[in-house]
This record gives structure tokens, C-alpha cells and sequence, in this order.
């Protein structure tokens, strides 16, 4: 690069960083700080800058005079320049195709070289009336862009694989946590690149006789009415009433609004028919802590324990298991995968419509108000959630 690309390229790193942390570069990134950084660029661009690479250019920018030299690829500039522009979420294959000439890059190039340049001195009036003329145009033009952009931005879509789990990352990353049991919450790192939860005593069953809540319960903020979420588990096979593990939308934190949770879960209690003992996809209703009864809108089974007994390969059924949810207004598609293989087919267990706002989604692990059951561990490897505006 040569000297005025690189005065480009240091305020645009620098620009990045503040919006990235909140606050101006003033030393060399750590990796912790690295890694949070190519995380949130890549949370909002859909596009890879490496870690190692954030790091080697913090230490270029900040030590600028010390002799070192970096020259990050086009296509580099050209991510930092859409994350600080706030260009609309892509992919490598996506920009190839449609804007292979790196256009956020050139433009902010382009004005920032312009910002250097000295204003003339002669024909003052025509300039000030020029500069006036085009001030007004710009901020038309921006004015109505923001107006554009503010109604029709499609929401960043926002993945978690959990291979950071200090309090301050998942704080970092949007993630609440309510209800914390010390003992139980300081083992969610025991297999790595995976969040390990426990099916602890505790529900959001609406109960005169017990305190509702969830302990070690993930929250996360939804900003959008429309969405679909996800989550992956790994080698969860309950095998106690009423130990379960999924997905939870809340209307508020303290379970007084509509909540709706899908799980896969553990049940043998059929009303006093024997039936066997089964492991289902489950999707229950509630109109919140004084209510009326909570409704199951979905009891699917998916391995019958029995079975598992007398063929024990079909536990392998239960290796992987990832749960879905699609919300379109007031319809809820509830969907379900799980098998042998990383990334089996979801199916759908039913679709039914529901008249509530969620504003908070969470991963849970429980055993309901039991205290016969052990608290069995919970692997979530995956947590996704694509926020958009409804039609």
C-alpha cells in the first residue's frame, strides 16, 4: 500500500475498532480481544477477517512508526469497510458474484482522501455556496437513505457456538443469565467448544406450591416479532420425568407474561395407562403465572426406551438432536432433527398459531419440581436466531 492507502487503512481500522468496543485504540489487541472482534465482524458482514490477522494490524496501527509493515488483501479492506458502513449481511460467494470490484472499500478510500485535501481559497463565495448546495443534497441523500435503512434493514442474523463461556464473553454476545447456581454453572465448560447445562430442579409450569424459575437459565433479547431460532445438543437422552432440554420464549423475565418452550424430554406418566416409557419432542403453551393451565400443543415420540433396551444401536438416534423454531406473526412451525449425523433433515412436529409477542428466547436444561431425579448433564454445541421484519 503506499502512504495515503495506509493512512486509509489505519482510520478505518481504528474507525472499526471504536464501533466494535465503544472506545479508541490505544494498545495492541490480546487474543481474547481479537477473537470478540472477528466475531462481531463477522456477526454483521457475514464475512472472515482472521483473528491472528486483527491482531497483527492493531499492533500496525498503533505502533505506525516503529518500521513494520502489513498489507491486508482488497477484500480485507473491503470487510472493514462494510462492518463500519454497515453494508447489508453477504457472503464470500455473494460478494464474488455481485460486487467482486470492492466497492465499500474504494468509496471510504475516496473520502477519506478527499477529507485531506486543503479547501482553495479563491472564488470563496461560489465555493461556500457550492459546499452549502452540496451539504443540503448529502444530507437529502442521507437523511433519506437512514429513513430507508432504518425501515427495510434486514436484522444481523447471530450464532453461537460456544467456544467462549467466561461471564464477561457471553455478556459481550447479547447472553443473560438468570437464576445462577454457582456449583452447577462454573461446570458449563467441561467439554470443549460446548455449553454444558444440568436438568435442575426447577420449571416455568405455573405452580401455587413452588417458586417458578429456571436456574441457569440463558436469555437473550428479541427485537424483531418475526424470527426462526435454532439450537444443536449432543448426546441428550433423559431417561427421568421430567428432565428436558430446548428452546424458551418469554414475554418477560419473571414468567408473568405468555411463554411458549419446545424440548426434548423424558415422559412415562400417561394418566394411568401403561404405555411405555418415551423420549418426545415436546411444545407446551402458557398464558403466564396466573393463567390458566398451560397447554401441549405438541407430544411427539422419538425413541421409546424400551426399545432402546432391547436394541441398544437406536440410542444412536438420540446423538445429535436440534430443534427449531419458525415464528411468522401469530404461527408458530415447530421442527425437529436428530440422528447419527452432524446435520440430519428437520421435520416438522406441527404448526399452530399462538397470539403472543416473545422479547426474550433462552436454552434451558430442567427436571421440573422432582427431587427423585439426578441432574443429568446438557450439551449445546449450536444457537442461532435470524431476526426479520414480518410481511
Amino acid at each position: 500500500m503506499n502512504d495515503l492507502d495506509t493512512q486509509a487503512f489505519n482510520a478505518l481500522f481504528r474507525e472499526a475498532y471504536e464501533k466494535s468496543f465503544g472506545y479508541p485504540l490505544r494498545e495492541s489487541l490480546s487474543e481474547t480481544e481479537s477473537k470478540l472482534f472477528y466475531n462481531k465482524i463477522f456477526d454483521q458482514t457475514g464475512l472472515v477477517i482472521g483473528w491472528k490477522s486483527l491482531k497483527n494490524y492493531s499492533s500496525f496501527v498503533v505502533d505506525n512508526d516503529s518500521g513494520k509493515t502489513e498489507n491486508p488483501s482488497v477484500a480485507t479492506l473491503d470487510t472493514l469497510a462494510r462492518y463500519v458502513g454497515e453494508a447489508p449481511y453477504s457472503s464470500e460467494t455473494e460478494r464474488k458474484e455481485k460486487e467482486s470490484h470492492y466497492p465499500w472499500w474504494f468509496a471510504y478510500k475516496e473520502k477519506f482522501h478527499r477529507a485531506l485535501r486543503p479547501e482553495p481559497n479563491t472564488n470563496k463565495d461560489k465555493t461556500s455556496r457550492q459546499v452549502l448546495l452540496a451539504t443540503i443534497f448529502f444530507l437529502a441523500v442521507g437523511l433519506i437513505m437512514l429513513i430507508r435503512y432504518n425501515v427495510h434493514k434486514a436484522p444481523l442474523p447471530f450464532t453461537d457456538e460456544f467456544h467462549e463461556l467466561s461471564d464477561a464473553s457471553l455478556s459481550q454476545n447479547g447472553w443473560l443469565l438468570q437464576m445462577r447456581d454457582t456449583l452447577y454453572w462454573n461446570r458449563r465448560n467441561e467439554k470443549p467448544n460446548q455449553l454444558t447445562l444440568f436438568t435442575l430442579r426447577g420449571d416455568n409450569w405455573p405452580n401455587v406450591k413452588e417458586k417458578i424459575g429456571i436456574r441457569n437459565l440463558l436469555l437473550r433479547k428479541i427485537t424483531k416479532d418475526c424470527f426462526d431460532a435454532e439450537i444443536h445438543l449432543d448426546d441428550f437422552l433423559p431417561d427421568q420425568n421430567w428432565k428436558q432440554a430446548g428452546i424458551l420464549l418469554l414475554e418477560d423475565t419473571n414468567f408473568t407474561g405468555k411463554s411458549i418452550r419446545l424440548s426434548v424430554a423424558y415422559n412415562d406418566f400417561f394418566g394411568g395407562y401403561h404405555k411405555p416409557k418415551e423420549i418426545i419432542i415436546q411444545a407446551i403453551s402458557s398464558s403466564g403465572r396466573n393463567e390458566s393451565e398451560p397447554e401441549e400443543i405438541a407430544h411427539q415420540p422419538i425413541v421409546f426406551l424400551d426399545s432402546v433396551r432391547l436394541h441398544p444401536e437406536l440410542a444412536d438416534n438420540m446423538k445429535t438432536s436440534s430443534l427449531r423454531i419458525e415464528k411468522t406473526g401469530k404461527k408458530f412451525r415447530f421442527l425437529y432433527a436428530g440422528g447419527s449425523v452432524s446435520n440430519p433433515a428437520f421435520k416438522e412436529v406441527i404448526t399452530h398459531e399462538y397470539d403472543m409477542h416473545p422479547r426474550y428466547i433462552g436454552i434451558f436444561a430442567m427436571k421440573g419440581f422432582v427431587d427423585s431425579a439426578s441432574e443429568s448433564p446438557v450439551h449445546f454445541t449450536f444457537f442461532r436466531i435470524k431476526e426479520h421484519d414480518c410481511e
